[in-house]
């Protein structure tokens, strides 16, 4: 038991040390344009998610979920308001004011709920199946839900998307497909893979013999962005997703 125990507190040692380089590299990388040119419309989506009391207690309902089988709060968090951010750079032409605001609270709880079936097979359209039943309890206009549902159906990547017939259904779609796709830029690797290998305690060795692969699908998500400012910013979050990728190979793989 205490050899045990012994490598288990080594292996701990080993994940945040490996972390703690990814990190290193990230910030080394820098953070994607977006965050610096379109500071004022993430600001904006940042301030109507944290104000809104709907957005809030259905965050709140997710984290007391102990099965909730998502990349974790903390994507969903950041899907929700940079889904939000794209609605108010590209919809100024669709709404505006209270309108526009309203189609940016929409994007939070597609942001939200995206990922509620995310453990299981075609995980988007289960995902848009339970969503509908959580969204009857907001008092939401049926258009507003409807939205919303499908815009979870057509988030997942390598997969057809349903066209929609009204221009702020189709940009709320795209925007959270967007918003979701910005997380395979430096949080991939940053977050969203470490979230992986601790809780499945993947081996180092392990992980670098899967890694260029991972590598590999990054770079496929690079063309499939879908609003007018994703296409724009979207493939600079995955060169840099890229290349933090590589530096953290050639670093692990030296270890190895």
């Amino acid at each position: 038991m205490g050899a045990m125990a012994g490598e288990n507190a080594f292996q701990d040692s080993r994940y945040l040390e490996f972390r703690e380089i990814t990190e290193q590299i990230a910030t080394a990388v820098g953070i994607p344009r977006f965050y610096l040119e379109k500071k004022e419309a993430v600001e904006r989506s940042h301030h109507i998610f944290e104000k809104n009391p709907v957005a809030q207690s259905l965050l709140l309902l997710l984290k007391d979920r102990e099965d909730y089988p998502g990349h974790g709060i903390l994507h969903i968090t950041k899907v929700a308001r940079d889904a939000g951010a794209l609605i108010i750079i590209d919809g100024s032409g669709l709404a505006e004011g209270e309108a526009l605001d309203r189609l940016v609270f929409l994007a939070h709880l597609a942001g939200i709920l995206h990922d509620i079936r995310r453990a299981e097979p075609d995980h988007a359209r289960r995902g848009a199946e339970a969503a509908r039943e959580i969204l009857k309890t907001l008092y939401l206009k049926e258009s507003e839900a409807e939205a919303i549902i499908q815009a979870i159906a057509n988030h997942e990547a390598f997969q057809p998307a349903q066209a929609l017939n009204h221009p702020a259904a189709q940009l709320l779609s795209d925007a959270l497909y967007d918003g979701d796709k910005f997380r395979w830029g430096p949080d991939n690797f940053t977050e969203t893979l470490w979230a992986i290998v601790i809780s499945r305690r993947v081996e180092i060795g392990v992980l670098m013999k899967h890694f260029p692969r991972g590598i590999e699908a990054t770079e496929r998500i690079r063309e499939t962005f879908r609003t007018r400012t994703g296409k724009k910013y979207g493939p600079d979050f995955i060169d840099r997703a890229l290349e933090i990728g590589r530096r953290i190979y050639d670093r692990f793989t030296d270890q190895e």
